[in-house]
């Protein structure tokens, strides 16, 4: 369109809403009338049809006209944001006014217009009101950019007409038609854009310039979601997606508020519905502690523990950041959603066995989900000490705290990586799992168990986060192996089946949840790459966008993780929730191990510490050296002072040595 239309409508949305409305009366006034004389123009076929003393017709026409439609609120709506109510407030609006005018035209003594006039009249009226109202919302609403991007929008349900809409208002992208699978929908015209079927996409893209799809697709299964992104995967399209349902009618979104396809899309497992009875067990009206509050699991676990209803959770967390964070999110969940629950934030490290017991004591905790741990593999290889501290004599201290309050029940967030470890953070995990079964042989009324799953996507360090970084930086997305493969589950689905497992405790168990099919990460990347409207970078298409660097294995990293040590395991009441039957130790062997492990770590033994660990943890077998970084440093610097010293000696030796030997006087 031509500039000088762009720069009126600019200037037309930026007037104050006072202006906007005179305008609109202003039009009315103007209009109307002429719409009557259209009207009777075309009834009379003459342009000069006024009869002596009938020009009152004008005035009574405009006057109830302009009554009615502010009685009916046409100008106080706002022009944008027309929809289908301002249809049938224009109809009724223009209908009530045309009967009060035939009412004044038959009880006027002198006839004004033949009555034929007004279904005429009425026609026009509806087309003039109603469509210079849409016509200005249509000016207003286009988007003058050429940059603006065009999408395409699956799903023709409410959600998608709901997103049209928004994406008119907001300018962001410029959607050009509907994808559906109903069949009986294609072909036919929704909110002024065509449906097309699923197999028209690759047309689409290639005659229309679609750069994006975006999914309103938010009750979709997401087995469904995830065969609708493979078919779309091939076309390297941006692809995004509305917010859940749920988000929507808590207020926390908008259906416009387009974001990256969820994680939990890409493995296109859809979550079994929870069991509420062993979902609220160990919490509905008891006090509850999460220590590890802050981290990516301990904090999904607050979010569904305080809508089980507790009469307090506890926050329990060594970074005040996090603690903060977790708190605030909390007090605003609650009142959003009208809970009650006494939320109270407490900084600490379980580490601190007599803090710990403190507050068990004082507060009287029923239940603790013990989430604090050190997880990154590579940091905790080259962090041995503090590894061992935090995974092991943390559970043990936190443990020993429960047991002396006489805690109901304690629950311990293990890792697939305790499973045949090869690193010491999968060690020292399934140390603290040993540890937690000798216990459990001292206990008679503190319930210890273990849940033991794969990773989370999107939690803290996990491989999704970094991806998409990677990729929208431009690359490279580097993964460590092409054929590693890993177990994956979301946040939100992993704390829920934690909190079922540990109501089936019975005391010493190990449960471990079904992670599904594993994940090639080399394809995740590759997907990824292709969801987010780029292609990769390889020998085959060496134009392509992204790279993907294999960079190998990081010390102590497995190629693949394993659930379970051995085959010894039943099923439980969840299906998704298995028992294993593992060996463990008795609890003086266990505390011997632990003082011979607080000995070695007090002298910064790392050589010793391993040793204690594979003696412990008879599946531990570590890949290379020790990789920590202060005994290596150390490890260094002393064998740099012993060259120094040898040299030195060498050198006092030769001088002290004469030139030619001993001279035999």
């Amino acid at each position: 369109m031509p500039k000088w239309i762009e720069n009126f409508v600019n200037r037309l949305a930026q007037l104050p809403r006072s202006s906007k409305r005179l305008l609109m009366l202003l039009a009315d006034v103007i209009g109307i009338p002429l719409v009557l004389w259209s009207a009777l123009t075309l009834r009379l076929g003459t342009i000069h049809h006024e009869p002596q003393g009938s020009n009152w017709i004008y005035v009574a026409v405009l006057f109830t006209s302009v009554l009615v439609f502010t009685r009916m609120g046409l100008y106080r709506a706002v022009i944008r944001y027309l929809g289908p109510r301002a249809i049938l407030a224009v109809f009724t609006g223009v209908t009530t006014s045309v009967m009060l005018l035939t009412v004044i035209a038959l009880l006027w003594p002198r006839r004004a217009i033949p009555v034929s006039v007004l279904p005429i009249y009425w026609a026009f009226a509806l087309i003039y009101v109603g469509g210079s109202r849409f016509l200005v919302r249509s000016l207003l609403n286009f988007r003058w950019s050429n940059g603006t991007q065009r999408v395409v929008i699956y799903g023709a349900g409410g959600a998608g007409v709901q997103l049209a809409s928004g994406l008119v208002r907001s300018g962001r992208y410029h959607p050009i038609a509907f994808i559906d699978d109903n069949a009986s929908l294609h072909g036919s015209t929704i909110n002024g854009l065509e449906v097309f079927s699923p197999r028209s996409l690759p047309d689409l893209v290639r005659n229309e310039g679609v750069a994006a799809v975006l999914l309103a697709l938010p009750s979709q299964s997401r087995r469904r979601r995830q065969e609708i992104l493979k078919s779309i995967e091939p076309l390297s399209l941006l692809v995004q997606t509305v917010p859940d349902y749920g988000d929507i009618l808590s207020g926390n979104a908008r259906v416009e508020d387009v974001r990256d396809v969820d994680a939990g899309d890409l493995l296109g497992r859809d979550p079994v519905p929870p069991n509420a009875r062993l979902l609220d067990a160990c919490i509905a009206g008891k006090v509850v502690m999460v220590t590890g509050a802050g981290g990516s699991i301990g904090s999904e676990l607050c979010r569904q523990i305080i809508r089980l209803q507790p009469t307090q959770l506890l926050l329990f967390e060594m970074s005040e950041l996090a603690l903060y964070t977790i708190e605030r999110e909390l007090k605003a969940l609650l009142a959003s959603e009208g809970l009650t629950v006494d939320v109270v934030a407490l900084l600490g490290d379980a580490h601190h066995k007599h803090r710990v017991k403190e507050i068990l004591q004082i507060y009287g905790v029923q239940t603790i989900y013990h989430a604090a741990a050190y997880k990154h593999v590579p940091i905790v290889e080259q962090n041995v000490v503090e590894g061992i501290y935090n995974n092991i004599f943390s559970t043990w201290n936190a443990a020993e705290a429960a047991l002396e309050a006489r805690a109901e029940t304690f629950v311990l967030i293990s890792t697939d990586k305790a499973v045949n470890p090869t690193n010491v953070m999968g060690a020292t995990k399934r140390f603290a799992e040993i540890v937690l079964q000798g216990l459990q042989q001292r206990s008679s009324h503190t319930r210890f168990c273990m849940v033991r799953f794969g990773n989370v996507l999107e939690s803290s360090g996990s491989v999704v986060p970094l991806f998409r970084e990677q990729i929208r930086r431009g690359g490279p997305v580097t993964v460590t192996h092409k054929d590693v493969i890993r177990y994956f589950m979301t946040i939100p689905e992993a704390a829920q089946l934690v909190l079922q497992a540990a109501s089936m405790g019975k005391g010493g168990d190990v449960f471990v949840l079904d992670m599904g099919k594993p994940v090639r990460i080399a394809d995740l990347a590759k997907r990824m790459v292709s969801l987010m409207g780029l292609t990769v970078r390889d020998d085959e298409n060496p134009d392509g966008d992204v790279e993907i660097v294999y960079t190998g294995l990081r010390p102590a990293e497995k190629l693949f993780e394993e659930l379970l040590i051995g085959t010894n395991v039943t099923g439980t009441e969840h299906s998704m929730i298995m028992r294993a039957m593992e060996h463990s130790l008795p609890w003086h062997q266990v505390q011997q191990v632990l003082d011979d492990m607080s000995l070695a770590l007090s002298r910064f033994d790392c050589d010793k510490a391993r040793q204690l660990l594979m003696q412990t943890v008879a599946e531990y077998k570590p890949t290379g050296d020790i990789q920590d970084l202060v005994w290596s440093r150390k490890a260094a610097l002393a064998h740099t002072e012993l060259k120094n010293v040898t040299a030195l000696q060498t050198r006092r030796l030769r001088v002290s040595t004469p030139p030619h030997g001993p001279t035999g006087h």
